[in-house]
């Protein structure tokens, strides 16, 4: 039995983390509606998480959208279906690119930085000593940052979205001869409220993902300074890749027929 003896192990270890993590989440969801509620650290994370983010997601949104309506160009010019750039950006964006490409960004970002913070409080005691005081770590840690991530995201790829569309119309009007007035009357009545607001919803969720990946690795990080970049390793890598599984699970529900 010894070939199988790793398999059993990694098995265990993974079921041991996945047991862990959904602790973690209903401890942080129970702490959300109870009181006190820490309004200014709120007010500090959507700052940090939010604003700060703003540079970063819009550059990535303008040429996402800019490149994106270039290889619609360019694969519809093969069959002579040109004209459907603006419907393709407007809707890819919308509904794909726009919640995942600023999700992946913030998700570099910010659970990095949440990782590390709380990382480093984990390994110089500081948060044993907020259990000393009788302060909930959980509470004053985590469940301002889970808020702010939420209330965000949404935000976030809102404007996302306008710079994507935005990129894609530079691109389509001043590289591909389109007219700027029917580029952005085929954008306006191709988009439906349904792929704007599954987007918002979309966001919602990674923006949770980003700040309970970014806090339970914090959590859990050991081993002074290398521990601490272990943390923020696995929690960009983690949120990365359930971004992209809530990305596709949430894809199914919401478009499903």
């Amino acid at each position: 039995m010894k070939p199988f003896a790793p398999i059993g192990r990694s098995t265990m270890t993974l079921l041991a983390h996945i047991g862990r993590l959904s602790v973690f989440t209903g401890t942080a969801l129970a702490a959300i509606v109870a009181p006190p509620i820490y309004w200014r650290l709120i007010g500090q994370q959507i700052m940090r998480i939010g604003y700060y983010s703003l540079p970063v997601v819009g550059l990535t949104a303008f040429f996402t959208g800019g490149a994106l309506a270039l290889q619609i160009y360019l694969g519809g010019n093969r069959y002579g279906a040109e004209a459907i750039v603006p419907q393709i950006v407007v809707l890819g964006i919308t509904r794909e690119l726009g919640p995942v490409i600023a999700g992946l960004m913030v998700a570099g970002r910010v659970a990095a930085a949440i990782a590390a913070e709380i990382g480093t409080m984990k390994v110089t005691e500081q948060i044993d000593a907020l259990t000393t005081l009788a302060t909930n770590p959980i509470k004053y840690l985590v469940v301002p940052r889970l808020i702010a991530a939420v209330l965000c995201m949404p935000v976030l790829v809102g404007i996302a979205d306008s710079i994507g569309v935005f990129g894609g119309y530079v691109v389509a009007t001043q590289s591909l001869g389109f007219s700027g007035g029917i580029y952005l009357k085929n954008t306006v009545d191709f988009a439906t409220q349904q792929d704007i607001v599954s987007g918002l919803i979309k966001a919602a969720a990674f923006g949770f993902i980003i700040a309970l990946m970014g806090c339970y690795n914090g959590f859990n990080s050991k081993g002074g300074a290398q521990g601490v970049g272990n943390a923020t390793t696995a929690a960009v890598v983690s949120s990365s890749i359930l971004i992209l599984a809530a990305n596709y699970l949430l894809t199914t529900l919401l478009f499903s027929k």
